[in-house]
């Protein structure tokens, strides 16, 4: 029987583990480079229905046509998206596995959650803006108020009457009116329901005094005549409603809030897998299809590129993170 010298067999161990590290590599760069040879799961972090689920599950229709591969989205709704972004953060980097992320998952429920689940600023890929969307401040018709600055002065002068409704604690309509209420150093009531549309309902009915939703949804409460529109939240007019100011020409100094809908991936994606995920999305979300889509629904395409969302990102946590801590909105 022959024997071998601790020499001769560390030599022999160490020139099979170079070779088992380079079959795994030569496995890998062939899995990266057959990209996508399976069906991807895109991840929603909201219940099936809602705006968010309705703009990915048309998305993932594109996003397939681009790959020649099923998108199949996955509901996994819970903690103000906070649940199915913490899954795309642990799930494997190898591309399929994305999420169709709004914006609240990633600038302001961890802020409002004092989540340490992830770090939106870090542990993600960042693959490419999708659609952005102004919100509408809307008043019932029956109140006297018909411009923002009636609506802050009617405010001060009766610190205990206007109240606003939003679709839920911490979420963005909920920030949009706390942003108001500190930019204009007045006192308003928080009324927080299960959803925009009880909320609307009582924005009707007179219970509340006003509550910012989507100009998607929020204008055919307008043409109605249900709501009076007093403002929208972007630097530049809504062509959708292109008489209605927005808040900065209504005289809130450098108010902007904008929401948005992205594609995002686990840290450490491969960077090929990344280039030919990031070509495809930049092709399904410029095609004339889902461009249409998008603006029927109240959407504005979004051009930019994954640089302009990590700005996008790092500029609204910071704005979000100063407004919560400024308003102590924290779950009790």
């Amino acid at each position: 029987m022959k024997t071998f010298t601790t020499k001769k067999m560390t030599q022999i161990v160490g020139a099979l583990g170079a070779a088992l590290i380079a079959a795994c590599a030569s496995t890998n760069a062939l899995a990266q480079a057959n990209w996508p040879d399976r069906p991807i799961k895109l991840i929603v972090a909201y219940p099936p229905g809602g705006p968010v689920d309705v703009s990915g599950r048309v998305f993932a229709k594109f996003l397939g046509e681009q790959l020649n591969q099923s998108v199949i989205v996955e509901n996994r709704a819970g903690a103000s998206g906070m649940i199915g972004a913490d899954a795309t953060a642990k799930a494997a980097p190898d591309g399929y596995t994305l999420n169709y992320v709004a914006s609240p998952s990633l600038t302001i429920s961890p802020i409002v959650q004092r989540s340490k689940l992830f770090d939106p600023r870090k542990d993600f890929t960042l693959i490419s803006p999708i659609v952005k969307y102004a919100n509408i401040l809307l008043a019932g018709s029956q109140t006297n108020v018909t411009t923002v600055k009636e609506l802050v002065d009617y405010a001060r002068q009766n610190p205990e009457k206007v109240s606003f409704g939003s679709a839920g604690f911490g979420g963005s309509n909920h920030l949009s009116a706390e942003l108001l209420k500190q930019s204009t150093n007045t006192q308003m009531l928080h009324v927080p329901y299960k959803g925009n549309a009880p909320a609307m309902v009582d924005v009707i009915g007179g219970k509340v005094t006003f509550m910012f939703d989507i100009v998607g949804t929020g204008k055919a409460f307008v043409e109605s005549g249900k709501a009076r529109a007093l403002a929208v939240t972007s630097k530049e007019r809504n062509p959708s409603v292109p008489n209605v100011p927005t808040m900065i020409e209504a005289g809130i100094a450098d108010y902007e809030v904008l929401g948005w809908f992205a594609v995002i991936g686990p840290k450490g994606m491969p960077a090929d897998v990344v280039a030919k995920l990031t070509k495809a999305v930049v092709a399904a979300k410029s095609s004339t299809g889902f461009k249409d889509a998008a603006q029927a629904s109240g959407y504005t395409v979004d051009l930019g590129n994954a640089k302009d969302l990590e700005s996008q990102i790092d500029r609204e946590y910071k704005m979000w993170e100063g407004v919560i801590t400024k308003g102590k909105i924290y779950p009790d």
